[in-house]
């Protein structure tokens, strides 16, 4: 199976994506990373959630509590981090201008100025929409935080096993899926 790539992302995010609430992430690149565009470096992998650079008001107003509820049981001393969630990317759709990125809007938690800072940042590299099918693992793991996990990185390489398709649940069912995606293409056609 290979050991696991885990891409980083605010906890509240893997929340929308576990919950069905949003089916694709965007980016342009971490900022470590910044002598080479982000790299889609797997195209399967689990959701790392983090918890310290949340923002509440880059979320839309009916997600900000999402923020609260993922900090009940976080602290900065963690030696762990729990990991429920495994995505396998799609699509990778790239989106260079802000009004098709505004039509996007009703599909994520996002606020729209979140959205313009993204595409504006590296002005001349479009920003990935990955369309992510999503699934839930059937025994969350345990991780331990490790010293090259912290820091801006998009991607780290867990010692953990990549799940079998009996070992994980989709979020959402094919149909809906399917429905879903066709309507992200629709919408950005």
């Amino acid at each position: 199976m290979g050991n696991g790539k885990a891409l980083k992302e605010w906890a509240s995010a893997v929340k929308a994506l576990e919950a069905g609430s949003q089916i694709f992430i965007m980016r342009k690149g971490g900022i470590v990373e910044e002598t080479r565009d982000f790299q889609v470096e797997s195209n399967d992998f689990f959701l790392y959630p983090t918890y310290e650079h949340q923002r509440k008001e880059l979320l839309k107003e009916q997600y900000r509590g999402i923020i609260d509820e993922t900090l009940v049981s976080w602290s900065a001393q963690d030696t762990h981090v729990t990991i429920n969630s495994f995505a396998r990317m799609v699509e990778d759709i790239e989106v260079s201008d802000q009004e098709k990125l505004n039509q996007l809007f009703p599909f994520h938690i996002w606020t729209e100025n979140f959205t313009e800072e993204r595409l504006k940042w590296k002005r001349k590299n479009p920003l990935h929409i990955m369309i992510l099918r999503v699934y839930t693992l059937n025994q969350p793991i345990q991780i331990e935080i490790e010293q090259a996990y912290i820091g801006c990185k998009s991607w780290i390489q867990l010692q953990a096993l990549v799940p079998d398709d009996s070992g994980m649940t989709p979020v959402l069912n094919e149909e809906e899926f399917t429905a879903q995606v066709a309507e992200i293409k629709r919408t950005l056609a």
